[in-house]
C-alpha cells in the first residue's frame, strides 16, 4: 500500500498527532504519527497529501518538499511510505480525525509512542536534522 506523510514543522518543533482508540485497530489504536494516508487510484503524492491533510486537519498546504521514503512490513500488509515536510506559520488546524496533538522537540520524539512504521523516520531526523531539506 503507498501511503504519504507530512512531518509538520512548527518554531522548529515537530508536530506528532495522536490516532482516535479503534477497537479492532490495536496495533494503530492510540499511537501518534505523521498525518496523512493511502494513495487513491490515480492521485500522485502531492495530490493525495494535500487531501489527507485537508480531511484530518482542514489544512491547506502548498509547499512540501520530499524527505524520506521507506518500506515497512506490518503482520498483515506492507506500507510504502513517502514524507513530506512542510512548515507550519500558525497552528490553526482542526482535529477532524486525531484525538490530540503534541509539539515536540526532535531529541524527545520517542518519549511518545509512535506508529511502528515512524521510528525509521524518527530515527532519521534525529540524525539529520530537517533544515537543510
Amino acid at each position: 500500500m503507498k501511503v504519504v506523510a507530512a512531518i509538520l514543522i512548527y518554531n522548529k518543533k515537530i508536530l506528532a498527532f495522536r490516532r482516535p482508540y479503534e477497537k479492532n485497530k490495536p496495533q494503530i489504536s492510540l499511537k501518534y504519527e505523521f498525518p496523512g494516508g493511502k494513495i487513491e487510484n490515480n492521485e500522485t503524492e502531492i495530490i493525495a497529501l494535500k487531501r489527507e491533510l485537508k480531511e484530518e486537519l482542514e489544512l491547506n498546504i502548498y509547499d512540501f518538499k520530499k524527505y524520506y521514503n521507506t518500506i515497512h512490513n506490518y503482520t498483515e500488509y506492507e506500507v510504502n511510505i513517502s514524507f513530506y515536510i512542510s512548515y507550519l506559520e500558525n497552528l490553526s488546524f482542526k482535529l477532524n480525525f486525531h484525538s490530540k496533538y503534541k509539539i515536540m522537540n526532535v531529541k524527545d520524539l520517542k518519549k511518545l509512542d509512535w506508529l511502528q512504521a515512524d521510528y525509521e523516520i524518527i530515527d532519521y531526523i534525529q540524525k539529520n536534522g530537517f533544515h537543510n531539506s
